[in-house]
């Protein structure tokens, strides 16, 4: 029997091989969806993340694995993509309320501008993308009102969309849950953490620092949940 029925209905997933979009994909999977995952080597600081995203897309048995280039490093403007430090030991106000360097400009929507062009060929109607408000409040490319906005205008600009062969649909189902009440939602969907990687600035072997924002968040999120972090982390 094929691990996904024909008449399932086909997904991408924006899959980074971090802790939101691994669960992203699990929820994708729960609602019936064939998913076709799609992640990117755009320039960021380290290769662990890409790594994560294979193990976790071959731990769910995902359609198909695509890994798309882009190098954001021509321009860029952010610590994950230029020689610039990664803040540490961040306050949760700062985290929350601040747009700190880590930001990537534009980069979540080039990520769905490419997910867009990856569902239309393979005529998917269904995009998952694990953007959070409350974590990163100060993310403009995490919030609901810029999801709708690119909804809108991606049923505008695709031959699906103009055709009327079904209108497209971005799905955040985690941007209003805390990371502890992501964590306990993918634990309920098996979900191996321990395959994910989260970390900004890891050492030389992959071990996450404990101390940027996203270690930060993700620490925080398994002690409210009252779980422990099957990662290492240097200290």
């Amino acid at each position: 029997m094929p691990l996904f029925d024909v008449k399932m209905k086909k997904a991408v997933i924006l899959l980074s091989g971090g802790l939101d979009s691994a669960t992203c994909l699990a929820m994708a999977k729960q609602n019936s969806f064939a998913p076709y995952a799609l992640s990117f080597r755009y320039g960021q600081r380290h290769e662990f993340e890409l790594n994560s995203a294979r193990a976790v897309a071959q731990a769910h048995g995902v359609k198909d694995h695509v890994i798309s280039n882009i190098d954001l490093r021509a321009f860029g403007g952010s610590a994950l993509t230029d020689e610039i430090d990664v803040p540490k030991n961040r306050d949760e106000s700062a985290i929350s309320n601040e747009i700190p360097v880590t930001y990537v400009p534009a980069r979540n929507t080039i990520f769905l501008s490419f997910s867009l062009a990856y569902a239309e060929v393979i005529g998917a109607n269904d995009i998952f993308i694990g953007v959070n408000a409350l974590d990163y409040s100060g993310y403009p490319d995490c919030r609901p009102e810029y999801i709708k906005s690119f909804q809108n205008m991606a049923n505008l600009a695709t031959k699906s969309g103009v055709e009327g062969n079904g209108s497209l649909t971005i799905h955040t189902p985690l941007i209003n849950l805390t990371k502890a009440m992501i964590i306990q939602m993918g634990i309920e969907l098996g979900v191996d953490y321990s395959l994910t990687h989260s970390c900004y600035d890891p050492m030389d072997n992959g071990t996450s620092c404990g101390h940027c924002d996203a270690c930060q968040l993700r620490l925080k999120g398994f002690e409210e949940a009252g779980l422990t972090d099957p990662l290492i982390y240097s200290s």
